[in-house]
């Protein structure tokens, strides 16, 4: 099962490949070159048993019965509205405070073909990521870290960095917090649930007019 939401994580992104418009914007064309590539790489590391597939179901006996450390890394945006209590973050993607013209353009691109709809900011690739990882989490030989994301894309390119790193007890949340139920982890922060937390504009206010529809379909 871990396998298959790995191959649908990753079947999921490079359909984010065929959007033209898209891939054009150099800075978010390298950032997906950047996951394309690492893909195969973290594939691999998960299929040879290096890195361990835990499903959200599981997680919770992961952390509590067997030690992982729940390693947070999304962007601090979509951890405000959620996150799991006691776990530790370090956002592999900050936002881009750029405000040059050239990025001010792709910025207002981004706007247009993604940010909109998903509410996503601009972002850069966290160039401190394993630095700051190390400061959090120091024993890189015992420590045993679960990574994890919204949807389970990002979080194949911090496992590939972190074993690039020589840690070497890591583990994948398999399709990411997305995947995750409410009763998955022991307690969870925010105003949101850990499940939604990813979603973002427009589609934001799609999502709670369907939960609304689904209340009083409930009720009727």
């Amino acid at each position: 099962m871990a396998l298959i939401q790995l191959q649908s994580s990753i079947l999921k992104y490079n359909k984010h490949l065929q959007f033209p418009s898209f891939s054009s914007i150099p800075h978010q064309r390298s950032t997906i070159l950047k996951i394309s590539a690492v893909s195969p790489n973290a594939q691999q590391l998960i299929q040879s048993g290096k890195v361990r597939p835990i499903l959200p179901k599981e997680a919770g006996t992961a952390m509590e019965g067997e030690g992982y450390i729940l390693l947070d890394i999304r962007p601090e945006w979509e951890r405000e509205k959620a996150c799991v209590s006691g776990s530790l973050h370090v956002p592999l993607f900050l936002k881009d405070m750029d405000n040059s013209p050239i990025t001010l353009l792709k910025k207002w691109v981004h706007f247009g073909y993604i940010g909109l709809w998903t509410g996503q900011n601009f972002t850069m690739i966290n160039d401190e990521f394993v630095k700051q990882v190390e400061q959090k989490i120091p024993d890189k030989d015992n420590a045993k870290v679960l990574v994890a994301c919204g949807e389970g894309l990002r979080s194949l390119m911090a496992i590939s960095k972190l074993h690039e790193g020589e840690y070497r007890n890591l583990a994948w949340l398999a399709g990411g917090f997305n995947r995750a139920s409410d009763s998955d982890f022991p307690a969870v922060e925010g105003t949101e649930k850990l499940q939604y937390a990813t979603i973002g504009g427009v589609s934001y206010y799609f999502l709670q007019l369907l939960i609304l529809l689904q209340a009083v379909g409930k009720e009727s």
